[in-house]
């Protein structure tokens, strides 16, 4: 099994859900064909440097992931055909050296994706203690 990374760019017309349900596809695509994703990276709605079919803008999106080398083509070629998406891009680490920049990119992919959700924890703590906060100094009063 090699290492690949995709960077996929959806249609921007597309609302919140489908965008979410045409990425969804495109890991099932990479799943069904025996691949491993191990980390993905919502990069969000971007500017594309010049219009792709009337479109200026687009979400785009990152996975790394493991897959044999045989089952690229099947993989591109799903891509193609769906029509959700602008562009797509594979590419291939396969030296020691490109292996060890898709290991830390994985990483670092992973600690972006656990970042948000840690915060949003902390904020919710914080939340909590101010209202404690709050209905002390009510009560003191």
């Amino acid at each position: 099994m090699r290492n690949y990374e995709n960077l996929v760019i959806v249609k921007p017309t597309l609302t919140a859900e489908e965008i979410q349900a045409s990425i969804a596809a495109i890991e099932e695509v990479i799943t069904s064909n025996g691949g491993e994703i191990a980390a993905r990276d919502a990069m969000g709605m971007r500017k594309l440097a010049y219009p792709i079919g009337k479109n200026e803008r687009g979400y785009f999106h990152v996975i790394y992931y493991s897959v044999a080398p045989s089952a690229i083509s099947e993989i591109e070629r799903r891509f193609r055909i769906n029509e959700d998406l602008l562009r797509f891009v594979t590419i291939k680490y396969d030296t020691n050296r490109e292996i060890a920049a898709w290991n830390q990119l994985a990483q670092k992919a992973n600690k972006k994706a656990l970042a948000p959700a840690t915060e949003a924890k902390t904020e919710d703590v914080e939340v909590a203690v101010e209202a404690v906060t709050e209905v002390a100094e009510a009560s003191a009063e």
